[in-house]
């Protein structure tokens, strides 16, 4: 988690408070789709499409600083969680009930891990294309 602003820094309401766990929402409906209806899942992504759209307008208007997204995390665990449902469906012998909560607690434990990773990923490719052409836009705070 990011660390708490210094003192007289502005506090950023989508990095530095629990609003920020909004943006994961689609990540949590990905780990919950083998249990839950597919409506479900698409309204995390409303939500996390709203969190990223509402922060980056906010960024927008600091000068545009920031960049959200919501469909590298969300695929990266769609794809774990539809890839371990089929090993577990091919290794085991297991009931699909445990399965598909074996898959979601695999979705939910991938988070985390994959947080960072992926805003390192996604600063590289800005570092390396838009920023050069924007120089003026800052790179965010790491969080």
């Amino acid at each position: 988690m990011s660390e708490p602003p210094s003192r007289g820094a502005e506090r950023d309401l989508f990095r530095d408070t629990w609003v920020r766990y909004l943006g994961y929402a689609n990540e949590v409906g990905e780990a919950f789709r083998s249990l839950v209806p597919a409506a479900v899942v698409w309204l995390s992504y409303g939500v996390a499409s709203s969190y990223v759209l509402a922060d980056a307008i906010d960024k927008g208007k600091k000068a545009g600083k920031a960049l959200a997204s919501v469909a590298i995390p969300g695929f990266t665990i769609n794809r774990v969680c539809a890839a371990s449902l089929y090993v577990l469906g091919t290794a085991t012998r297991w009931p699909l009930a445990v399965r598909k909560w074996t898959t979601t607690a695999l979705g939910l434990l991938v988070i985390p891990i994959i947080i960072h990773p992926i805003d390192r990923s996604v600063d590289f490719l800005l570092d390396s294309s838009l920023r050069k052409l924007y120089p003026s836009v800052e790179k965010p705070s790491s969080s």
